[in-house]
């Protein structure tokens, strides 16, 4: 090789060797917790970290990995699993849910596991499309401190393929036994004795308002017109007691005999939005059943496709926005709803941003349901 090209070669090696040496990170700045499945009540996905940048990003180096093995595809003669959880991180410690509804808290700097709660599901093989999957937990505390202090004065609420609703002490990964049935709640009260498991549970996270925890719930889509109530539930955190139920039923509509909530209304499978200070929990839809034809739906679909705003308190309606009317196309609202404040005509505005499966995006004033821009 000539000369002047050994030389050459030898002066770009360096060069490449002197832009991948690493600078140490700076690790000052602000610190922060994600304490809810989207970091905030209201979906913002927002985090005030700064500390990671476009100038040192390629800097970073693997910390630590935990692996919770709870991974099936099926051929072990239960449902395939799909891993969906967004861990919280609450003071040091990270807490998440597996696709076999294990609730797993890991020390949050290290990756060492804390604790690893197994509900011991009865429920092992879904017979229906759907993979076993939770995408996420929710945490609540006490208010005073001497009861945040106790025995679950700060607990993690999940939802099961079992249809329960579970309390377990953040700190040592037990059930609380003051909550329902020993740390239980019946989730399938009231939505009918032939429902089998594969067509209803919850997959997504309840939302915790207050002292209560609100819940929707999966239910299988296109098998029938008499599908499983889509009812949501609101319970409270310390005892698992019922607080109220909303049954989105159009107005006028009158249930059939012996029915608790009516079959074939709108589900709410995705995540859940609050506004405490407005006291409003907001509430995304899917279709009425049947999902594809709306012959057999006899008004059901009133509350179809849409975002209603429920009073967290008591679960009273305050206003609903339909994203798509008569929905055969199984549009349902797939997202979180986002809140965010928007300046309007001078006017500082509490807003509520949709995203839709059309690519749409509907804003609408969260006080009161309309356009926000009009």
């Amino acid at each position: 090789m000539p000369r002047a090209v050994r030389v050459a070669l030898f002066a770009a090696c360096a060069i490449a060797a002197a832009c991948e040496r690493r600078a140490p990170l700076d690790l000052s700045g602000p610190t922060a917790e994600w304490r809810e499945y989207a970091g905030d009540k209201g979906g913002l996905h927002w985090s005030p970290l700064t500390q990671v940048t476009r100038a040192n990003v390629r800097a970073l180096e693997l910390a630590w990995e935990y692996r919770h093995g709870d991974r099936s595809d099926g051929s072990d003669g239960t449902t395939r699993t799909s891993f969906n959880a967004t861990p919280l991180v609450v003071g040091d410690a990270m807490y998440f849910c597996t696709g076999k509804n294990r609730v797993i808290a890991l020390d949050a700097e290290t990756g060492r596991e804390r604790w690893a709660f197994d509900p011991k599901q009865r429920v092992q093989k879904l017979e229906g499309p759907y993979p076993r999957v939770c995408r996420g937990v929710a945490y609540w505390e006490a208010a005073d401190e001497a009861e945040r202090a106790g025995r679950c004065g700060r607990r993690i609420l999940t939802g099961t393929i079992d249809s329960e609703l579970l309390a377990i002490d953040a700190a040592d990964g037990t059930l609380c036994a003051d909550f329902g049935d020993a740390g239980r709640v019946a989730l399938r009260e009231g939505i009918g004795e032939d429902v089998p498991a594969w067509e209803y549970y919850p997959t997504s996270p309840p939302i915790v308002v207050g002292d209560v925890a609100v819940v929707g719930a999966l239910v299988a889509d296109n098998l029938r017109a008499d599908a499983p109530a889509g009812v949501v539930r609101a319970f409270d955190v310390r005892t698992g007691a019922r607080r109220w139920a909303w049954d989105p039923v159009p107005p006028g509509y009158v249930k059939g005999p012996g029915l608790t909530y009516a079959r074939g209304t709108p589900n709410v499978w995705s995540f859940l939005s609050a506004d405490p200070a407005l006291d409003l929990v907001f509430v995304p839809t899917g279709s009425a059943s049947p999902d594809l034809y709306g012959g057999e739906r006899h008004g059901l679909d009133y509350y179809g496709s849409s975002v209603v705003a429920l009073r967290a308190s008591t679960g009273a309606l305050v206003w609903h926005f339909q994203t798509v009317h008569h929905d055969v196309w199984d549009y349902d609202v797939p997202a979180q709803p986002t809140l965010l404040e928007l300046e309007i005509r001078g006017e500082r505005v509490p807003a509520l941003a949709q995203i839709t499966k059309m690519g749409h995006l509907f804003l609408l004033d969260r006080r009161t349901g309309r356009s926000s821009t009009g």
